[in-house]
Parts: structure tokens; C-alpha cells; sequence
């Protein structure tokens, strides 16, 4: 199995407290402290404008820009989105993006992309909000574009959504896989987004409960046997929010503080459930019960694990124990 890390961008209030002046910094030295243990094979961030699960006046930085950050301050560590929205940037001007960002890192970006989801971004930004139908027809069109951009260095397409008529693309990525730059499709949407991974994607990414991931993995193999792709040529994962601690008390500890720091922008009530929720989607336990839990999701086929650490701007101690107790076990 394979791990990922989020770096904290502010999009989860995972930087309140911390000048802005000082952002940079905390996530840079979080990102070189991730390339300098080959335990985690990648970085994240997320590709959103507005805090959630409200907005709200805090910090939240643009995702490529982060990259292209990222990619000149780390040596080693593959770089992801998780996940782009493939209509918040026309998806030409997103492949050059992406291929810069490929050379200035030596060849170590991820392209994650999706349909898209929160509504109150997209209508503050002047990008309205489309059906799903049309966000999806999106995605699908500049997957398209992407994998012509990264290939032929041009690009066209006479779409329903995107006009594209000879865009230049060059360089052409440093790295010319089967998409070019790997492509990991993110969503479990069942007729279509599932559909399109199973068409284009080199990673999926859905559901991380066990039955949820076994339901998403039967219809994705559906899709490939109708397609006449291989199942096996996709690595499935999922992201989890970690809370880890050597004892039960201080699992309980963690989450205590987490709902606590949430308070100061959500309130106490919402804090609390956001935080229940949160943890209810997670890895949430002492190192020997999160690998037996990861082991159980290996043994259903989900060979690639990307954690989020609420603490990790500010208390280094999770990721540090997760590194140490949970990580070697899948060496």
C-alpha cells in the first residue's frame, strides 16, 4: 500500500491561529518534512476558494499555485489535487498548467480532477452552478483535452462544453505515461463518474468504508468489462481523516482538541458535529487498530491511502506516529 498526506491549506480551518505571513512557511516545511520520509509517496492539497463546511473570512490557498510551490521546495514527493475541478479553469489552460508544473518539480505531478460540488464557490466566483449532467459532460470533455494536450502537445475539440481549436502545448509533460501526467478521476457517481475512470482514469478515488468501497469497486469493474479495459490497470484508494494516538485517552484527547479548535469559527454546536462527522469517515484509533483497519481495506483491492491530520499545522506528533507505527507495517 501506498500514502498520501494532506498538507493543511486552510480550506478545513486547518490553519486558523496561524498569521498569514507564516502559511507559506508551515505548509512548506510540512511538505519537505513529508518528501524527506519515503514512507509517503505523495502530497495533497484541495482545489477549493471558500472554507468548509462554511465559508468564511479564513484562509484558504489556491491549489496549483501550491503545486507549483511544492514542486520547487520538495525533491522527491509526487504532488496532488484532490481534486481539481475540471470547470473552475478552461481545461486547455489546465493541461499547460499541469505540464509546467510537471517540469518545474522534474516529473511529479498527479492530475486529480472532478465534476465539482460546492455550490456557494461556484456562484461567488461567477462560474454559476450547472446540472450535474453538464458538470459531468465537463469532466468528460477536458479529460479528453488533457490526454491530446499531454500527447500530440495540441489540442481541439469541437465540444458541447469546450471549443478548443489547436491549442499549443509545449513542453509536453516530463512524464508520458498512458494519460501523460497520471490521471485520477475522484467521485463515486455510479452511471457516469464511474464510467469515465473506468474509460480514462489510472486512479480512482471513492468511498473508503469497506462496503462502500466494495460496492464502488464492483460497478467500476463493470464499467471496464463493458469498455474492454483492464480492471487491474486502475490503483483504487481513498482518503481518510486521521486521529491517532497511542491510547484510547488520547485518541479521545485529539478529538476533544479538534472539535474545540473548530469552535472558535463554527460554534460550539456545529464544531461538535462537523467533528463527529469527521471522525466517523476516518482512521480513528491506536496504531494497531488503524493498520488492521488498512489491511482490511487491502484485502478488498485499495492499495493507495491518503491521510488528512486536523493537527498537523500545528502538532506534528500524529503524522510522526502514523509514520513510525502505521506505515512500516505495509513495507
Amino acid at each position: 500500500m501506498k500514502f498520501g498526506l494532506f498538507i493543511p491549506q486552510g480550506w478545513r480551518f486547518d490553519l486558523v491561529g496561524i498569521e498569514p505571513a507564516q502559511q507559506w512557511a508551515t505548509m512548506r516545511d510540512l511538505a519537505r518534512h513529508a518528501d524527506q520520509n519515503p514512507g509517503w509517496e505523495s502530497l495533497w492539497v484541495y482545489d477549493h476558494f471558500h472554507t468548509t463546511p462554511q465559508p468564511s473570512d479564513q484562509a484558504t490557498h489556491e491549489a496549483w499555485t501550491l503545486m507549483s510551490a511544492f514542486g520547487a521546495a520538495t525533491e522527491r514527493i509526487r504532488l496532488g489535487q484532490m481534486c481539481t475541478c475540471m470547470s473552475y479553469r478552461n481545461p486547455a489552460y489546465l493541461a499547460k498548467v499541469a505540464a509546467t508544473v510537471d517540469h518545474v518539480s522534474g516529473g511529479r505531478v498527479e492530475m486529480g480532477i472532478g465534476a465539482g460540488w460546492y455550490e456557494h464557490e461556484w456562484r461567488a466566483y461567477g462560474y454559476g452552478f450547472p446540472e450535474p449532467r453538464d458538470r459531468l459532460g465537463m469532466l468528460r470533455e477536458g479529460v479528453q483535452i488533457f490526454q491530446q494536450a499531454w500527447s500530440a502537445g495540441v489540442s481541439s475539440l469541437d465540444g458541447k462544453y469546450y471549443q478548443v481549436d489547436g491549442a499549443i502545448c509545449q513542453p509536453l509533460p516530463l512524464q508520458q505515461g498512458r494519460s501523460g501526467i497520471p490521471l485520477w478521476i475522484a467521485g463515486g457517481g455510479e452511471k457516469v463518474t464511474l464510467k469515465i475512470a473506468a474509460q480514462y482514469a489510472d486512479y480512482t478515488n471513492f468511498d473508503g468504508s469497506a462496503e462502500g468501497f466494495e460496492a464502488k469497486s464492483a460497478i467500476l469493474e463493470e464499467h471496464c468489462r463493458t469498455l474492454g479495459r483492464d480492471f487491474g490497470e486502475i490503483t483504487r484508494s481513498a482518503n481518510y481523516n486521521v486521529f491517532i494516538g497511542e491510547s484510547q485517552q488520547e485518541v479521545d484527547d485529539k478529538l476533544a482538541w479538534y472539535a474545540d479548535h473548530l469552535s472558535t469559527s463554527l460554534g460550539e454546536a456545529a464544531a461538535a458535529e462537523y467533528a463527529r462527522r469527521t471522525s466517523a469517515q476516518g482512521l480513528v484509533g491506536t496504531p494497531e487498530q488503524i493498520v488492521e483497519r488498512l489491511q482490511g481495506m487491502e484485502r478488498r483491492g485499495m492499495t493507495y491511502a491518503i491521510g488528512y491530520f486536523a493537527d498537523a499545522a500545528y502538532d506534528r506528533s500524529s503524522i510522526e506516529l502514523f509514520e513510525s507505527q502505521v506505515i512500516p507495517a505495509f513495507r
